[in-house]
């Protein structure tokens, strides 16, 4: 548990604080990535033998993979069997020293093996417990098993990705995951914040049988839909996909260039759709009162990403964003990986980090993303790659065993 004395870090300012992770894949996890990487020591415990199922993603060499290294990136991985007796009592050892629980287990997993709100009371009254599933703790669906692309669905996503004239497609990244686990680091935060203040007026604190912090994957996603069932009450609206378009905004698309590449441009403002039209040698356009708002661009949406592209097409990638960005239009380029490694916006700001991890018995120099958001001018420094299967297991037993024999 954070220790009062414990010197505050500038830098990291969750050093001093223990969370145990009892989380697979990628929800749970990156919630206590962002933890690790503001300090907080964070305990993930796995299981014995095969540990998180994320090693195995995506593995192209070795028996870890990178998208393990980049999740679980300033863990200590501690390998125990929460099935077993002698792994659920040093799991609650552990507990019982920590600041927060974070765990993305089906509901009613942890009761059974014996880690139910009651008991986590008992042991730590004042700790903090995250719990991220796929439907939430309540409800008519609160069992049901559920992974991130079905979250998108059910919250209202999937729908709107892709062509209107083609099945809906999925976001490129586990999306419902990653904001899934945002809310809930902030949850936690957000616990701790209150333990303080209730410590400062010497109240008790609200302790896993009284509350605890409760993501459920498609509500994550569905807090992020903006308008979307507003739109539906108020005006009888029902979005549709749009393809590369933000439906009622205009012009803002991914649009070709003549060197086969594309740019994404957003001219869709009152104030900048003028400029924008004069830029292109289209006075017709920006002079055009029907267009002066966004309602009329969206119905002539089709005409202007004609004009647009007719433009586009006849120069380099590098030639319509140099000219865009003196006419202070917002554009940009569609990057890869390679492009982002490369380029100098990243790298001032200490945005992609190398550090040495094993690929397949070989040291290579692997880059991982900064440590969002800044504090400071620049990138924390990233914590070293998620570790190896169990590679913390004595360590932590032991430090637990000697903190035991020391309150004796």
């Amino acid at each position: 548990m954070s220790d009062p004395d414990v010197r505050l870090d500038r830098d990291r300012p969750l050093a001093g604080l223990r969370v145990v992770e009892l989380g697979n894949f990628i929800a749970a996890p990156t919630a206590g990535r962002l933890l690790a990487d503001f300090g907080a020591e964070v305990i993930k415990i796995e299981r014995p033998r095969t540990g998180d199922e994320l090693r195995n993603w995506r593995l192209y060499a070795g028996d870890t993979s990178m998208l393990f290294r980049t999740i679980n990136r300033g863990k200590r991985s501690v390998a125990l069997d929460l099935k077993e007796p002698e792994g659920r009592d040093a799991v609650l050892a552990l507990i019982a020293r920590s600041d927060a629980l974070l765990e993305n287990f089906r509901p009613g997993t942890l009761d059974r093996w014996g880690l139910d709100a009651a008991t986590l009371t008992r042991i730590n009254p004042e700790l903090v417990v995250a719990r991220v599933s796929a439907y939430g703790q309540t409800g008519p669906m609160s069992r049901r098993p559920g992974f991130a692309a079905v979250a998108e669905a059910f919250g209202g996503m999937r729908e709107l990705v892709g062509e209107a004239d083609r099945p809906p497609a999925r976001v490129g990244v586990s999306i419902g995951d990653s904001i899934a686990g945002l809310y809930a680091a902030f949850g936690i935060v957000m616990g701790l914040f209150d333990r303080e203040q209730r410590r400062r007026v010497s109240q008790p604190a609200v302790g896993p049988d009284e509350r605890h912090v409760d993501v459920a994957l498609h509500e994550a996603v569905f807090s992020m839909m903006e308008s979307l069932v507003s739109d539906y009450s108020a005006y009888d609206v029902l979005r549709e996909r749009t393809g590369g378009r933000m439906e009622g905004i205009a012009p803002s698309n991914a649009y070709q260039c003549g060197d086969d590449v594309s740019v994404v441009i957003a001219g869709n403002a009152d104030n900048i759709f003028g400029t924008f039209m004069r830029t292109i040698g289209r006075d017709d356009l920006a002079d055009d009162p029907d267009l002066a708002r966004n309602a009329g661009r969206w119905e002539r949406r089709d005409e202007l990403d004609e004009a647009i592209e007719s433009w586009t097409r006849t120069r380099t990638r590098a030639e319509v964003l140099g000219v865009l960005e003196e006419a202070g239009v917002p554009s940009g380029p569609i990057y890869v990986a390679s492009d982002i490694v490369d380029d100098p916006q990243y790298g001032a700001r200490d945005m992609v980090q190398h550090r040495l991890v094993d690929v397949g018995g070989v040291q290579r120099k692997v880059a991982f993303p900064g440590v969002v958001p800044l504090l400071g001018e620049r990138s924390l420094p990233v914590n070293d790659p998620g570790p190896d299967l169990g590679a913390d297991t004595e360590a932590v037993l032991a430090e637990l065993a000697r903190t035991n024999q020391e309150d004796r």
